[in-house]
């Protein structure tokens, strides 16, 4: 057995430093502040059950005016947080960091995510809100009784939560990558599909100890060292040995029962009972679904026009840096975390938290990548939009037109090796929090690492001759077949650079994925009855690839690349259909020949939706 050595990490290196994550309030003097002095108190209040939580209270100096409170609440320690600056605390504001049960100087246990259940007695991260608000607005000093609650990932999922059932001074939420469903699509799961290296580093991370800690790998690319690892049940057998009470629960729990139900967001936040900013990025690698999901779901029983919603070009949190013009080497041609702080997220808490403005905002404010402009929508995706279906064809060409060729003769094929999965980002592959770690940018990389490999298909549109423009779901209809029981599907949508770029030769051939998803076929039908393929059998697999709005340029090509590995992001498919792949044994896994169909009868296709207007 390889004992597991703890080292531990401060949440400033972990979740702060690398790309601002967690706090939305603090920025720096690049947008330009009024000179406002804040005196910092610490507090341990109780909550109803008599656990107190640590929490640390920045308060203006001022004693002539009355300020709104605004909360932020998580597991990555508060003590660090220096006093608040930038564009929200120009004006003022009450700024109040709480830990979570059982995290740093907080008392209690800690659950990860917590779900908010309804039930007399219960202790959740809704009622530790109320019981917070409840005693800030009764002794700190110069509140005008009105409170709201934001935060990034973590924090914006207890955000979520605390405005879930909301104490009545809480007037307005701003959760930003708010964790959605857990199993459909967020952290720890997509579509089935179990996100294996995030998913070790995290719990272990936050389970590990009470404060965070990293799992030592002896392996710098982690990659090699989740092929030597084999079937997951050696995660415990080796390693954890059943400590990590979240990862044994994802081990016991394969498929979407009522463990995953009453943790989804999607159980407890009915309609937006406070006004709701829901806050995304379009490369976000951890929760890009959450703000989309919550925001659809709850617009659904919006009959106050209280749900909003704001998606950038921006990777995980990076709404909240001081300033953002490029990632990587898309380059966004202004200042578009500067814009959001301003123009959105501090016009939103001034009109509901201090009764400045008008209160009309836009449905949706949402960022068109490719053109680089903002844009506001009445509706979200926008109704007008019109559906045009993209097929793939011979030679690797995609089309408009759908194929005509009868019966199922039409293919493409690969095989997909269990031994040598696709990796999903360039190699090596770096852990998640680590030294050198490429992780928040991998959505945003050159997808050419993977073309031409022979267990990826990749199919593209001739050059196009005008800008095309697709604004709204993404949803891919596949068609294949196996020679296997199971398997899984990765579908990217890519915008392929012209050869040559002018103002860049760098970009020359990009292929900048745009939209990806990956789906778990054995979950096609049910996500709670899983069932195995028949060898041979054309099955249609339905993958959403999530929210865009976006700009294929013209001298530009569409492509569409499908796999079945996204390796160790998520961990390999044995492609034998098995009661609980988590349960899967070495010999379990197998070869298996994928064919892709674009035939009249199985048109494989991606919609892509239109506004023309």
């Amino acid at each position: 057995m390889t004992p597991v050595k703890l080292r531990q990490t401060t949440p400033v290196i972990r979740h702060i430093a690398a790309f601002c994550t967690v706090f939305c309030m603090t920025l720096s003097p690049v947008l330009g502040q009024k000179k406002i002095s804040y005196s910092r108190q610490e507090y341990m209040i109780a909550m109803r059950d008599g656990i107190k939580l640590y929490t640390l209270v920045y308060a203006p100096d001022s004693l002539q005016d009355q300020f709104p409170i605004l909360i932020s609440r998580g597991p990555y320690g508060s003590a660090h947080i220096g006093k608040p600056t930038g564009v929200l605390a120009e004006d003022g504001y009450i700024w109040v960091y709480q830990d979570i049960r059982g995290k740093h100087k907080s008392e209690g246990q800690y659950v990860m995510n917590r779900p908010v259940l309804d039930k007399p007695g219960n202790i959740d991260e809704s009622t530790d809100t109320y019981d917070t608000i409840e005693w800030l607005i009764h002794n700190i000093k110069n509140n005008n009784g009105k409170a709201g609650i934001l935060g990034s990932s973590y924090y914006g999922w207890t955000t979520l939560a605390g405005s879930a059932r909301p104490h009545p001074a809480l007037k307005a939420a701003n959760p930003q990558a708010a964790m959605g469903d857990l199993f459909l699509g967020d952290d720890f799961h997509h579509n089935g599909a179990f996100r294996l290296s995030y998913a070790l580093d995290y719990t272990f991370g936050e389970e590990g100890s009470r404060t965070d800690t990293s799992f030592q790998y002896d392996e710098y690319d982690v990659y090699t060292w989740f092929l030597k690892l084999g079937p997951l049940s050696n995660v415990n057998k080796r390693y954890f040995h059943n400590r990590i009470p979240t990862w044994n629960l994802f081990m016991q729990h394969p498929n979407y029962d009522s463990f995953w139900r009453v943790r989804s967001p999607l159980s407890y936040m009915d309609y937006p009972r406070v006004a709701t900013l829901h806050t995304g990025g379009v490369w976000d690698p951890e929760d890009l679904n959450g703000p989309q999901l919550m925001y659809t779901e709850m617009e659904k029983r919006d009959s106050n026009n209280k749900n909003f919603i704001c998606l950038g070009p921006w990777i995980h949190g990076a709404w909240n840096w001081d300033s953002i013009w490029r990632l990587d080497r898309y380059v966004m041609g202004s200042n578009t975390s500067g814009y959001f702080q301003r123009n959105i997220q501090k016009v939103f808490f001034d009109y509901w938290l201090k009764g400045i403005g008008d209160g009309k905002f836009p449905e949706a404010t949402v960022f068109q990548t490719g053109s680089n402009v903002w844009k506001t929508y009445n509706t979200w995706p926008p109704k007008e939009a019109v559906i045009n279906k993209i097929y793939p064809a011979a030679g690797g060409k995609m089309s408009f037109e759908k194929p005509s060729v009868p019966g199922k003769q039409a293919y493409d094929e690969y095989v997909s090796d269990p031994k040598k999965p696709v990796p999903y980002r360039p190699r090596p592959i770096e852990q998640t929090y680590g030294p050198g770690s490429r992780w928040y940018l991998w959505m945003l990389g050159d997808q050419r690492f993977v073309d031409g490999r022979p267990d990826v298909v990749s199919w593209q549109t001739d050059t196009l001759t005008q800008d095309m423009t697709v604004t709204g779901e993404i949803i891919a209809h596949v068609f294949a077949s196996t020679t296997g029981s199971d398997a899984d599907f990765v579908v990217k949508l890519i915008d392929v650079y012209p050869g040559h770029v002018k103002d860049d030769i760098k970009l020359g051939g990009y292929q900048f994925m745009i939209a990806s998803e990956i789906f778990r076929g054995r979950f096609r039908k049910s996500f709670s009855k899983p069932e195995a393929f028949t060898p041979g059998k054309v099955e249609e697999i339905k993958i959403g690839l999530h929210q865009v709005d976006h700009v294929f340029k013209k001298g530009h090509r569409i492509m569409v690349q499908v796999q079945s590995s996204w390796f160790p992001l998520i961990d390999m498919n044995p492609q034998k259909f098995v009661p609980n792949i988590y349960d899967a044994k070495a010999s379990d896994y197998q070869k298996a020949t994928i064919r892709i169909h674009r035939s009249a009868e199985f048109a494989t296709y991606l919609e892509l939706p239109q506004v023309t207007k």
